[in-house]
């Protein structure tokens, strides 16, 4: 007997013929001989609906209230399904990050898992019950409903996989796996087996949609082997996994990109000790990510500096450093939303020479000017005109033969 922790996203439960279908699955899996704890998303849309509905009743909705309401698409689906099983003649029950004691810290809209309690999961386990958790939600230590972000529930499904020692976590989406690029905008996009743990979370930083990297970031520091699968085939999957020597490093595994991004340029900035903090502190505080920073360097004491923040967070960066630049004495600031940022990862780069320089090549060739470049020792990241996101991706795709079977 295994203990298999099973997440559906929000296009697996979007209506009650979908959620039927994932009963069915569950059923499958638990009369396997496993234990099964199900994670779900809203239905598909429902979080966005929401979310409109909070800024309709105000232009900035209080955050505490924000994540009460939008929290509430879960307790729908879970439910729903619970009470399909049961009719089905499968005992199971219910749980929202509240009553299952997902704490998590106080930074509403983006909190973070700190512990979760198993203790009600493993009793209902021990009955033999199927327990399906809400997804995306936890609570504070002061009792308030939190939101983890986007895509949530990937990380709700790893954090009890890693609190319960799963054998497993199914990630089940509306595709059949991890690709090395969008299959949408590349016909030859091919599905990878295995990746790494390194690469996944590499990919999903840069833009991919397939699991909040988080949810890897988790999984890697408690090895909780992923498996992503499609909720309408039986067919295909990738483990994502630890490396291993046996593992092949491709020197390119895929190619992502990612639409989310704003640039922002504070122009003319004293170069002097401790600008720089003051410029992004106050972001880190309101808990805006920035991604990717580069400065230029310094003429007659003066440089510019430019950095990227999801677009959603671009109206209130471009507040909160407004403020700052006025104070720091820099001349102004300057915003673009029309841009993408587009990304090669691959473990084989560590000992492969060249990489970064095909990239560029291979974007020149196509008269796509880079903005800003980023890298790692598994990626190259770099910021183009948003009007060219679909061709860098393709021709990246094929500068490095990625459709290529293995």
């Amino acid at each position: 007997m295994a203990l298999v922790v099973q997440k559906y996203g929000g296009t697996s439960v979007e209506n009650l013929d979908k959620i039927a279908r994932v009963a069915k699955k569950v059923i499958r899996t638990k009369e396997e001989g496993n234990d099964v704890v199900v994670v779900l998303s809203a239905m598909s849309g429902e979080t966005d609906r929401l979310i409109q509905l909070a800024l309709k009743a105000a232009d900035e909705p209080d955050p505490r209230e924000y994540d009460s309401l939008v929290s509430t698409g879960e307790q729908v689906t879970v439910t729903l399904l619970a009470i399909m099983l049961n009719g089905m003649g499968y005992p199971a029950k219910s749980f929202l990050g509240f009553q299952v004691r997902v704490r998590t810290d106080q930074a509403f809209k983006k909190a973070r898992i700190l512990d979760v309690d198993t203790e009600a999961i493993r009793a209902e386990l021990k009955k033999g019950t199927i327990v399906v958790v809400a997804g995306f939600q936890g609570i504070d230590s002061e009792n308030n409903i939190t939101t983890l972000g986007r895509g949530g529930s990937d990380t709700s499904a790893v954090a009890l996989a890693a609190a319960l020692k799963a054998d497993v976590c199914d990630i089940y989406t509306d595709v059949d796996g991890v690709y090395t690029t969008d299959p949408n905008i590349c016909s030859n996009a091919r599905r990878l087996d295995r990746i790494t743990y390194d690469e996944m979370l590499e990919m999903a930083r840069a833009g991919a949609k397939v699991l909040q990297p988080r949810s890897v970031e988790l999984a890697k520091k408690f090895n909780v082997p992923i498996y992503v699968k499609s909720s309408f085939t039986d067919e295909g999957g990738t483990l994502v996994t630890r490396e291993e020597k046996d593992m092949e490093k491709e020197v390119v595994s895929g190619v992502t990109y990612d639409r989310d991004q704003a640039k922002i340029t504070v122009i003319h900035v004293p170069d002097r000790p401790g600008v720089a903090a003051r410029l992004f502190t106050p972001l880190s505080e309101r808990n805006i990510v920035v991604d990717m920073i580069i400065q230029n360097a310094s003429i007659l004491g003066h440089t510019d500096l430019t950095f990227t923040v999801s677009r959603k967070d671009v109206r209130e960066a471009t507040r909160i450093i407004s403020d700052v630049v006025r104070d720091v004495g820099a001349e102004k600031l300057e915003v673009d939303d029309n841009v993408a940022k587009v990304s090669i990862i691959g473990v084989g780069m560590i000992s492969h020479s060249g990489v970064a320089a095909r990239m560029f090549e291979t974007l020149a060739r196509e008269g796509i000017n880079i903005m800003m470049i980023s890298t790692s020792e598994i990626k190259v990241s770099c910021v183009v005109e948003a009007k060219y996101t679909e061709l860098a991706v393709t021709v990246l795709h094929n500068a490095f033969d990625l459709g290529k079977e293995a």
